[in-house]
């Protein structure tokens, strides 16, 4: 290791705080990107009540904007956001621009075996979903084609 790249990574340690912080940034840096989707990283994002919602919310309806998770889900918006930040930095979920809106959806990278433990969870769960995507659609948000999103 050269001087340079030596110091290159004390300064990235001291940004990121820890060793597994600097060789999670290592690993993302030399694949060029997101790491794969492993089942330890699926289940761990599907772990959390909020972002297993936010999952079966997009099986269900394709796309939304923050806004609509928030009235979904009854959670703060600060909290909404950093849950699909973890969603969409583990390759879960893709995100677009719409002006002040960013909307999100389900990944179509998504492996097959995790399509199909989302697809479960989706079918032991739809009752339950779908009388969020009711409750949501009532709320006049961005699904009923109103731009009330803030």
């Amino acid at each position: 290791m050269t001087a340079s790249s030596d110091t290159f990574t004390h300064s990235i340690f001291r940004i990121y705080g820890c060793f597994f912080c600097l060789r999670a940034y290592a690993l993302r840096n030399r694949t060029g990107g997101i790491m794969p989707l492993t089942a330890l990283k699926l289940f761990k994002n599907l772990s959390d009540e909020t972002r297993l919602g936010i999952v079966l919310l997009l099986r269900e309806l394709g796309e939304l904007c923050v806004c609509d998770f928030c009235t979904a889900l009854d959670e703060s918006q600060p909290k909404i956001s950093r849950h699909l930040a973890m969603l969409r930095e583990s390759g879960l979920l893709l995100d677009r621009k719409q002006g002040k809106w960013v909307h999100y959806r389900l990944s179509p990278h998504i492996p097959s075996w995790a399509a199909q433990v989302i697809e479960q969870a989706w079918l032991s769960q739809q009752d339950d979903v779908q009388a969020i995507a009711r409750k949501l659609a009532s709320a006049n948000c961005s699904g009923s084609g109103k731009a009330v999103c803030i």
